[in-house]
């Protein structure tokens, strides 16, 4: 490796590192205080929280990492620019692509490094991280409940709360609770209240949530199918009202458990693979079932004509076009009553169908964009280097300041068109392939003009070429003093041809304005030639 090479790679690394891991802080801070309510005054071990966050930090690589490329390219070949590293450079022939070998070999490096860690260390942290905040929250059930989600407390219950306040998170508004019946599959007993509160002693195995102003509603189970019909069920006011929760099995909740390993974010590319094999053979399978189940439904069959023969045609009747007329009016309204009902029912049912079929479309696309993922982590890395260090060149601004402005936002609309994409391909508005790449995809063109204008020496845009024009066009339009001393002043022409225009007579000239193009001058040429003979 020349000494060139060396000094350009060890500058870009120094500032990969540090840029790396104050980045790193950053974002792990935010993560702290995203989870501070969850984890503060749960009497958890400090082992635990370092664990938790030692997992977590992993997922975090995924948004550091092309934000890292990004800001130090720019910051490294500014600074190399603004110290006029780059014109030394330029001098001795070294092009921009020749002071890039060295940083391309390690950048590509970086890129195969990141998607192993996107397969095999992310997936790991993934696996643990989950496990551990399940066995959190078992032990710690105020932790499992969040705002806005229906919550599994214990074996027997089901919770939705509206907000959670409290030191500890225990004191809760607007609680609707499911219970569980072994005996019945279903939700039969909903408690509705307007706040609650969690209460345990310390060392105690019972977990009481008393609930304030609320109603309790159970549907009665009746073996008779008559009084089946009349849908019983009790409902009572309360003022206040205690649930016990039993906790005993929680004394054992082992934290180094692991009972979760099926979630995509927790996959390698091999296990993403053969997982979505199975989800598309099981959608397949779904939609062909679907569409028999409505058919049958619907109860469309083929129509049996043959007793028809057996039965004496009535000719004193005419049949009338409009079918509901040769009903009698007691037959129109129970025909009208079923249509009616039927109609409802298969709209509901259609709906209710719709609703599943969005849930399935959306683990089928979550675990078809975890696959793309993987490889749009390391193709992130190159293209954010191939649009940094030729920005870097042209802007000519190293250091903090400006560097750290325009990266940053680069990288919030690069993040922000990956997740807007991603969002509507999980509705199925978008293939979730497409929805993966959108950004990288949007970045490459924008890579490879900033490439083509740093190679060239051009600015970041070249506004002299769309207002020239512009202002040929007006200068065109109006009326322009010229010097009559010098009237070839202001043409762009070299001293030999402004020689023979001033040379020419009157009818000369003419004569070149008329027939520029024979001679074999330029426009630039004929304008000049007419503006001598205005002068003459």
């Amino acid at each position: 490796m020349k000494i060139l090479d060396r000094y350009i790679l060890l500058t870009f690394i120094k500032n990969f590192l540090s840029t790396f891991i104050i980045l790193m802080f950053i974002f792990v801070l935010q993560t702290v205080w995203l989870y501070i309510k969850e984890l503060a005054g749960k009497d958890l071990d400090l082992v635990i929280i370092v664990k938790f966050l030692l997992y977590f930090s992993p997922r975090l690589v995924t948004l550091v990492l092309p934000l890292t490329v990004l800001l130090t390219s720019i910051m490294t070949f500014g600074n190399f620019a603004e110290n006029y590293e780059f014109a030394a450079m330029k001098s001795t022939g070294i092009s921009l692509q020749r002071a890039m070998r060295s940083l391309t070999i390690f950048i590509l490096a970086l890129a195969g490094i990141s998607f192993l860690f996107a397969n095999y260390v992310i997936p790991a942290a993934e696996f643990e991280s989950l496990n551990l905040r399940r066995n959190i929250a078992q032990v710690k059930p105020a932790m499992a409940i969040t705002k806005g989600q229906y919550t599994t407390i214990g074996e027997d219950y089901v919770m939705k709360v509206a907000d959670k306040q409290g030191d500890k998170g225990q004191f809760l508004k607007d609680v609707i609770i499911y219970q569980k019946d072994p005996s019945r599959v279903g939700n039969y007993t909903v408690i509705k209240a307007r706040e609650g509160e969690l209460i345990s002693a310390e060392g105690d195995n019972v977990l009481s949530l008393k609930l304030i102003d609320g109603n309790y509603y159970d549907e009665v189970e009746q073996k008779d199918f008559r009084k089946q019909k009349r849908e019983p069920f009790v409902k009572s006011y309360f003022e206040t009202y205690t649930i016990n929760i039993d906790l005993s099995e929680i004394d054992n909740v082992d934290m180094d458990e692991k009972s979760i390993d099926n979630a995509y974010t927790m996959l390698t590319v091999r296990q993403l693979n053969d997982t979505l094999v199975d989800i598309s053979k099981n959608y397949n399978t779904y939609l062909a079932s679907l569409g028999k189940a409505q058919v049958r439904e619907m109860q469309l069959r083929k129509l049996d004509t043959s007793y028809l023969k057996n039965i004496p045609r009535d000719t004193t009747r005419t049949l009338n076009l409009d079918l509901i007329e040769n009903f009698e009016f007691s037959e129109q309204i129970q025909v009208l009553d079923y249509a009616k009902t039927t109609v409802k029912n298969t709209i509901t049912s259609i709906k209710n169908r719709k609703t599943d079929n969005s849930v399935k479309v959306k683990t089928l696309s979550k675990y078809e964009i975890a696959l793309h993922e993987k490889f749009v982590l390391a193709f992130g890395c190159v293209i954010l280097f191939f649009v940094g260090a030729p920005l870097g060149a042209i802007i000519r601004k190293g250091g903090l300041g400006l560097p750290i402005v325009v990266g940053v936002v680069l990288f919030l609309t690069y993040h922000f068109i990956g997740i807007f994409a991603k969002n509507s391909a999980e509705d199925g508005s978008v293939a979730a392939w497409l929805a993966s790449w959108l950004s990288t995809l949007i970045l490459f063109p924008l890579g490879v003009y900033l490439t083509y204008r740093a190679t060239t020496d051009q600015g970041l845009f070249d506004l002299d070429g769309f207002l020239d024009p512009v202002k040929k066009l007006f200068q065109k339009k109006k009326d322009q003093k010229v010097d009559p001393e010098q009237p070839l002043a202001d043409f762009n022409l070299s001293n030999s041809e402004k020689a023979i225009l001033k040379t020419k007579t009157k009818r000369e000239l003419e004569d070149i304005i008329a027939n520029y193009k024979a001679y074999g001058y330029s426009s630039t040429f004929k304008e000049a030639a007419e503006t001598l003979h205005k002068n003459i």
